[in-house]
């Protein structure tokens, strides 16, 4: 099968684009990676969660592509919740690999913040069960915090060990161009920050904003023909689910389908996550991205928090994790924020990120995850 190739990445900086609309937003991040990579695509991927909702925009594959001057392509929508844009590199990935397409466009957009709060809130509790837990009045936050309380208690983590987290994102963010909350915290901050759903807090949880990234992806065939030959490629790929209604998972302190997900991009790719430089993991809350550096085989159960609060994962360390100041500072612009991850990661290989950057990078991973952990895409690229 055809190696799949990163062959040119677009981000906009996410922020409340108040004078722009979703094919905006859509079309500046196509464009950049149209142009870094130098060629258009044979197909087009677009990765949304609530265009539906809060734009009332369907047919999303045709409404963007035809907006950038691409019609009589193929043309798709790829929706997984908040792992939509990790979903749809995946798809991208599985059709150059295919052999149906060269090349594909992968555009990942949302537009939150024209509504409020409680709005785009109910949009997204979408990602959980409307009928088991949203109809008994379960948010989204509510739900990642029943998580996060069990796994304190279990393993006897203390607040101030989980602050640490969001302490660090937001330090990596100050240098990232493109992140839409560049403001340093420290633990105590996050400690005395209004209670969402206890013991969640307001620093614990991810920003609305409004985004678009876009990387393309070529075969090899296609690589050969650029004017530069990308150097970063998709090594390996895996996509996983669970339970959707989170009283019916095994395990209520884990994501068993990130370790899923994980071990097949691994195995793909031919790597151990000791090999891993560089990832982008997906934390729209605190407790996420400490449960995945578990899954993810970065840590022993129970210990993630922990280690993180002494300094395992921050910048200097191997894995770097998140230096673009991941979704708790960077943002979270939902169905976009795969495909930011994957542009990050591409960067950090080829040695272009603007911010904090991972020197002599050759391995990275990107975990995406759709709903409180039952969509979760992994994707492991490397320095050709």
């Amino acid at each position: 099968m055809p190696r799949v190739y990163v062959a040119g990445v677009g981000m906009t900086k996410i922020d409340r684009h108040y004078d722009k609309g979703i094919l905006d937003l859509a079309a500046e991040a196509a464009f950049r990676a149209i142009d870094d990579a130098g060629i258009k695509p044979d197909a087009v991927i677009v990765t949304s969660m609530l265009a539906s909702k809060l734009q009332e925009q369907d047919n999303l594959g045709a409404y963007v592509a035809a907006g950038l001057g691409l019609r009589y392509r193929p043309a798709l929508h790829v929706e997984a919740a908040c792992g939509s844009g990790g979903a749809g590199v995946y798809t991208g990935f599985a059709l150059i690999r295919s052999g149906l397409v060269d090349s594909v466009l992968v555009v990942g957009v949302e537009k939150m913040t024209d509504y409020p709060t409680a709005i785009v809130t109910a949009g997204l509790a979408q990602a959980a069960d409307a009928e088991y837990e949203l109809y008994y009045g379960a948010t989204f936050t509510g739900l990642n915090a029943l998580m996060m309380r069990y796994y304190m208690e279990k393993y006897g983590v203390t607040r101030d060990e989980m602050s640490e987290w969001p302490v660090m994102m937001h330090e990596n963010a100050l240098s990232n161009p493109y992140a839409q909350i560049r403001r340093r915290i420290t633990r105590e901050d996050v400690a005395r920050s209004q209670v969402i759903a206890d013991p969640i807090r307001l620093l614990d949880s991810s920003p609305i904003g409004d985004g678009a990234a876009a990387v393309l992806l070529v075969s090899e065939d296609a690589a050969k023909r650029l004017p530069e030959k990308p150097i970063v490629e998709i090594a390996g790929a895996g996509l996983a689910v669970d339970t959707v209604e989170l009283s019916n998972r095994e395990i209520l302190d884990g994501m068993p389908a990130a370790r899923k997900a994980a071990e097949q991009a691994y195995r793909m790719a031919g790597v151990e996550p000791s090999k891993i430089d560089v990832m982008e993991i997906h934390d729209a809350f605190t407790i996420n991205a400490i449960l995945l550096l578990e899954e993810l085989g970065f840590a022993e159960k129970g210990r993630a928090a922990k280690l993180v609060a002494e300094g395992r994962f921050h910048p200097g360390d191997r894995p770097t994790a998140n230096p673009s100041g991941g979704l708790k500072a960077r943002g979270h612009p939902v169905g976009a924020t795969g495909v930011y991850q994957v542009a990050e990661v591409t960067m950090q290989l080829r040695g272009d990120f603007p911010g904090v950057k991972v020197d002599g990078a050759e391995v990275g991973l990107a975990v995406n995850v759709g709903g409180d952990g039952s969509t979760v895409s992994a994707l492991v690229l490397r320095r050709a």
